[in-house]
């Protein structure tokens, strides 16, 4: 078992005393987006096992076996299928989504074939995997996330009484809904700019005025003014999660999240499709390509009570539980398996003989068995073979 030391992306939209808070340290005074632990090769945490400090990558590459048992290596590759994070929302994210498997190695063997650079901005896949993920919320968390019923969504665009929205109103309207909803996103991200500032200057001031359910759309324009992003995030669904409460979120659903700490496990990649929100690059064919015109509720899950609390995915790459652990109580002892990240938010349990602190934590590798006692949250990071 041992401790990681991590690295926090100062992403722009990132809280600049969220993670901070969680650490017990003091603010830079500079965002603090993420915090990223694994063994992704843009931001690897360390360890040092007595010969020096060295990644977990590398660790990982050394004695794939070793590291993550053989039947990880057999099902997903002599690599850590999943990337574990913190995530602090200061201001909103871009409105993304992300590809599928097969999209996401197409899309990277075409780029590898054109030559284009891995860090260059208007590179979309910088990666041949997918990136599923589920977003857990530490502190009341608040996002956008899938595709609200069409015509619910005419509705709230006819009740902000803006001209340059009938248009999509009507479309709206008119079509069936995996149509409906292309139209207009298509509409949306292809208007003239100029026309499209007005029209988001203008939704915003009446949504601003209106209250209610347009408040999270009109906070939008405060931190991306005239970005077409502003209406198509109208066509989501607002969504807040309460501590503990958490979200999955498949291949080609369109989300942004807003504001709000929370704890995020999902497929080893870094494949984003932007459809505004954003000042990086928005490939607006692309993207079409890539979402799923489905409408739909979000699925909220509420753990149940239980030594081991598990956050359901219909993936095998990742398995998000937390343990509640009450003073006192039973000491528990985890599958020892398949490799393992475990991430402390609250108190100062153990981990074997290690004793952890908020947003600190630990890599256990397969084979090695790891006991958690004393009180404190623990969230395990983990796959499914």
């Amino acid at each position: 078992m041992d401790r990681l030391t991590n690295t926090i992306r100062p992403y722009a939209w990132g809280s600049t005393t969220a993670i901070p808070g969680l650490l017990g340290i003091e603010p830079t005074g500079e965002p603090q987006a993420e915090m990223w632990m694994g063994a992704h090769p843009g931001a690897p945490s360390c360890l040092d096992r007595g010969a020096g400090e060295t990644t977990l990558s590398d660790v990982i590459a050394a004695d794939p076996a070793r590291e993550l048992g053989a039947a990880t290596v057999a099902r997903f590759g002599p690599r850590l299928p999943f990337l574990f994070k913190i995530l602090a929302a200061g201001a909103p994210l871009s409105l993304q989504v992300h590809p599928d498997l097969a999209q996401a190695r197409a899309g990277h063997e075409d780029e590898e074939r054109r030559g284009v650079p891995i860090d260059a901005a208007h590179r979309n896949y910088r990666d041949a995997n997918h990136k599923p993920e589920m977003i857990c919320a530490l502190t009341p968390f608040e996002g956008l996330c899938g595709f609200r019923a069409p015509l619910a969504t005419a509705d709230l665009l006819a009740g902000l009484e803006v001209d340059s929205l009938k248009p999509y109103v009507d479309l709206l309207h008119a079509h069936p809904e995996e149509a409906a909803l292309r139209e207009v996103l298509t509409a949306v991200l292809t208007a003239d700019r100029a026309e499209m500032a007005r029209t988001v200057t203008e939704a915003a001031a009446a949504a601003d005025r209106l209250g209610g359910p347009y408040a999270p759309y009109a906070a939008l324009v405060h931190d991306y003014p005239g970005d077409p992003g502003v209406i198509a995030a109208m066509l989501l669904n607002h969504v807040r999660l309460q501590p503990g409460e958490a979200m999955f979120l498949g291949a080609g659903v369109p989300h942004a999240y807003i504001d709000g700490l929370g704890v995020e496990l999902l497929a080893n990649s870094d494949n984003v499709l932007r459809a505004g929100l954003t000042r990086k690059h928005v490939d607006v064919p692309e993207l079409l390509k890539i979402v799923r015109f489905e409408s739909g509720d979000p699925a909220v899950q509420r753990p149940e009570g239980g030594a081991e609390e598990v956050y359901e995915t219909p993936i095998d790459e990742f398995r998000l539980s937390r343990f509640l652990l009450a003073p006192g109580g039973a000491p528990q002892l985890l599958p020892d398996t398949t490799p393992q990240i475990l991430l402390c938010t609250a108190g100062s349990p153990k981990a074997g003989e290690l004793t952890l602190a908020p947003g600190r934590s630990v890599f256990v590798p397969a084979g090695e068995r790891a006991e958690l006692s004393g009180s404190g949250t623990v969230f395990r990071a983990t796959v499914v073979v």
